[in-house]
């Protein structure tokens, strides 16, 4: 192998508030903010967790009973992969010439009542390489999505970049992290969402969303030797005033647990950010072949791993609700075929 199979590249990790449940308004931000990376030489650009078109901050503060109104609205800006705003997303990434990784609320083809957290990823050329749907929705993220799959749960080669990605608490799982560590990946996603309120009472801490983020981030990096693009989206005024109204604790829940975003190499060191709760864009400049030298201590998927020992098995199926055997059909037509009375008129 070559070092151009390893290869330097200028990294972009954009913390940004989409235009909340407004999915044309977001891409056309979405579309901004990939001209603004790609011209300061990004050639790859990270939006965060169901950038397009937001994230449901409302389950972790609201009563169910009175969430129905934003779930509707969040399905009416989510998409359809493929589709027609799949398509959109990719003509951008082309356009600017960048690897494009950002987060969506997928719908389902066969329910108009099933939502699925999923992430994307297209080539400089606009083809859509990687779709994803997160494992499992954390908490009460369940109130919105359905669990995921291991489909697409491999990095993409993309000229020696073996880009992978995780959403939000799959960062957390150690067999997916290694899943995707054991097929080669040498450079990470990581996404995140804007906010994440999950303990208010007064004697206990509240969940630090930015510690959580950075330990993540340095243990998958630390363990794999891998680069990380760590991606969150921003919590704006206008999503707050939607679903706080007039409510000033929700709106404090939310305010008080800001995200971040950061940009962390094969020790675990942070190499840009972090950038907490504010948007703004990270860069960072990477050289892939740094892995080589630090594998040397820790190979998990190599020299550092029992073979003979472990053995981790994974299921990339994407499920359906149906599974149609033409099976029983075809026999059933054979047997009235036989079954027919023959007249030969001779």
């Amino acid at each position: 192998m070559t070092t151009q199979h390893l290869p330097r590249i200028k990294v972009a990790a954009v913390q940004a508030a989409p235009v909340f449940l407004d999915r044309d308004a977001t891409i056309d931000k979405l579309a901004g903010l990939v001209a603004e990376a790609a011209g300061q030489g990004a050639e790859l650009v990270v939006l965060g967790e169901t950038f397009l078109a937001g994230f449901p901050i409302w389950n972790g503060v609201l009563p169910p009973v009175d969430q129905h109104d934003l779930h509707h609205r969040l399905f009416e800006s989510a998409i359809t992969v493929p589709g027609p705003y799949v398509d959109v997303l990719g003509s951008i990434a082309a356009q600017h010439g960048v690897v494009l990784s950002v987060g969506v609320n997928e719908r389902a083809a066969h329910s108009l009542g099933q939502l699925f957290n999923a992430n994307l990823i297209f080539d400089s050329s606009g083809r859509l390489v990687n779709h994803r749907r997160k494992l499992v929705a954390t908490w009460y993220e369940r109130l919105t999505w359905s669990h995921g799959d291991a489909h697409d749960l491999k990095p993409v080669e993309l000229g020696g970049w073996n880009l992978g990605a995780l959403i939000c608490g799959e960062n957390t799982n150690t067999l997916a992290r290694y899943a995707l560590l054991a097929q080669g990946e040498r450079l990470h996603i990581a996404t995140y969402p804007p906010a994440w309120p999950f303990d208010q009472r007064p004697d206990r801490p509240e969940y630090d969303l930015l510690d959580s983020i950075r330990l993540r981030s340095a243990a998958h990096t630390f363990e794999g030797k891998v680069f990380s693009v760590v991606a969150a989206t921003a919590l704006d005024d206008q999503a707050v005033a939607e679903v706080a109204g007039d409510n000033a604790r929700v709106a404090d829940m939310l305010r008080s647990t800001p995200t971040a975003s950061l940009v962390v190499g094969p020790r675990g060191e942070t190499l840009a950010g972090p950038l907490v709760g504010e948007e703004g864009i990270l860069y960072a400049d990477i050289d892939l072949s740094e892995e080589i030298t630090l594998k040397q201590a820790h190979d998990i998927v190599g020299t550092y791993q029992r073979l003979d020992l472990f053995e981790v098995r994974m299921d990339t199926r994407r499920p359906t609700p149906l599974a149609i055997d033409q099976t029983a059909e075809q026999f059933t037509d054979a047997r009235q075929l036989l079954d027919t009375e023959v007249v030969l008129d001779v």
